[in-house]
């Protein structure tokens, strides 16, 4: 085959059934969980914004 010939076979859709579908579904609620989530840093508002400004004028400075 030259460049850009394709098999025609190749190109045809296979036979699916409709029975499979509902199994093959997925379950997006399978892994939902309730409750809640909390994070301790121990490092307050203000430091927790300094290292941000730190990391931001780190970039600018590259």
């Amino acid at each position: 085959m030259g460049f850009g010939s394709y098999d025609e076979s190749e190109q045809q859709q296979p036979d699916v059934s409709d029975e499979d579908d509902e199994d093959a579904a997925v379950n997006v609620h399978e892994h939902e969980h309730d409750g809640d989530m909390t994070v301790e840093t121990g490092a307050s508002t203000d430091e927790l914004l300094g290292q941000l400004q730190d990391i931001k004028d780190d970039k600018h400075a590259e």
